[in-house]
């Protein structure tokens, strides 16, 4: 009889065991998506923040860039933000495309750049005349800008053959020199 009392014993013991394990399992679970869920509305505030700190900088490089264009020859007629082509599942999009009558130059617009930034503008430039081909026969060019672009930054874009905008005080300024001669695709 005791053994039996005891069997029953510890068959209630495991139950009420398994019923609490069962319990703070559905609670760890319930825990972890509600972390996920916080995790996931974080990211998309960070994501919103970022693109509100792109449309700003876009927003400061645009009117600083018709001036210094225009001081550097290049007459512009219109500036257009975040154009996009798409044509035979290849795709881009350029921050700013700067245009007037013969040529067109295409700003990536950056908080702080780096050199994947030129470099990835650079194979963006490559696929300009091929997904805008309305702009085909125009003397395509590009820039860079950024609010901070460090030195070494800063000249690996200038040998790529880019125009270097950057913030410096209240305007913008190009950091080329006056013998720089932009690359042409």
């Amino acid at each position: 009889m005791i053994i039996k009392e005891m069997s029953q014993e510890t068959d209630r013991k495991f139950q009420e065991t398994e019923r609490l394990m069962k319990q703070q399992s559905q609670e760890t679970d319930r825990k972890f998506q509600e972390t996920d869920r916080k995790f996931k509305e974080t990211d998309k505030q960070i994501g919103k923040l970022g693109n509100r700190l792109g449309e700003f900088i876009e927003e400061m490089v645009r009117p600083g860039a018709v001036r210094l264009f225009r001081e550097r020859g290049i007459n512009v007629h219109v500036v257009s933000r975040n154009v996009t082509a798409e044509r035979d599942g290849e795709a881009t999009e350029i921050d700013l495309l700067v245009v007037n009558d013969g040529e067109m130059i295409a700003v990536e617009c950056k908080s702080s750049l780096s050199i994947d930034d030129v470099n990835e503008h650079l194979e963006r430039l490559g696929k300009v005349k091929r997904l805008f081909p309305h702009y085909r026969d125009m003397k395509v060019m590009g820039a860079v800008a950024a609010m901070v672009i460090p030195e070494n930054v800063g000249k690996y874009a200038y040998k790529k053959g880019f125009f270097v905008l950057c913030q410096s005080g209240d305007n913008m300024v190009i950091l080329n020199d006056e013998k720089f001669e932009p690359k042409v695709w």
